[in-house]
């Protein structure tokens, strides 16, 4: 049994990596300033695995990279599929990571769209984010989080680089039996920037991007934009 809210042990550097006797685990990586956020996000699932990512910029179409199907490696935390390689390593435990991919993402004029087929323009699309601990982890269900900082350059294809430097930061670790996405604080207020994903188990996480970093959207509004992108 994993973790829970009732972890009665510091967490630690043994912690970081993958747990071989946990059917599910994930890595979930975020950031954002005042102009953008980003979402990098890795979970096993038995024999395979998901990856999925984003770039959310006001303004701008939604970069948005999906692959529910990746075959397993020797090496549990690189990414591997048909036209994505992705690759998390751990540099020091429990203070820092590079996270990094390179692949085509859809561009999506409408976020409501990633909650449905998805269907957008193909973009080139590279992220290498390093990513600095500010404080301890703290107990989660099923795991940790910790908050952090990142700098990063986020690289598409016909534009200048996107750079990154100090901005803040949150990372989650967790691993069981059985995972719900990610539940963030409910965002009562925020612009129309929003990076939306829904799972292959049913599931859906549905952020927006407000001054305080990324939020939830309310249960009652996700679920209504949900209903409304499902294929009939």
């Amino acid at each position: 049994m994993g973790p829970d809210s009732r972890h009665l042990r510091p967490f630690d550097g043994s912690d970081e990596l993958r747990h071989a006797d946990a059917p599910l685990e994930e890595w979930l990586f975020t950031s954002w300033t005042g102009s953008l956020g980003v979402v990098s996000g890795y979970r096993i699932v038995g024999t395979t695995a998901w990856y999925w990512a984003a770039l959310a910029r006001p303004g701008e179409p939604l970069i948005h990279v999906t692959e529910w199907y990746v075959p397993r490696r020797s090496d549990p935390l690189l990414v591997k599929a048909d036209g994505l390689w992705a690759e998390h390593t751990c540099d020091a435990p429990m203070e820092q990571w590079t996270v990094a991919n390179e692949t085509y993402a859809t561009s999506l004029d409408d976020p409501d769209d990633a909650l449905g087929r998805a269907y957008g323009t193909p973009t080139a699309v590279a992220f290498d984010l390093e990513w600095y601990a500010t404080g301890a982890p703290t107990a989660v269900p099923s795991g940790y989080e910790q908050a952090g900082v990142v700098h990063a350059v986020i690289e598409l294809a016909g534009t200048p680089g996107l750079h990154l430097e100090e901005a803040p930061a949150h990372r989650w670790h967790r691993w069981g039996n059985d995972l719900d996405p990610v539940r963030l604080p409910e965002a009562y207020a925020h612009g129309r920037v929003r990076s939306p994903f829904a799972f292959p188990d049913g599931t859906v996480a549905d952020w927006v991007l407000t001054p305080d970093g990324w939020r939830s959207l309310p249960v009652r509004l996700a679920a209504s934009r949900t209903a409304s992108t499902t294929p009939g």
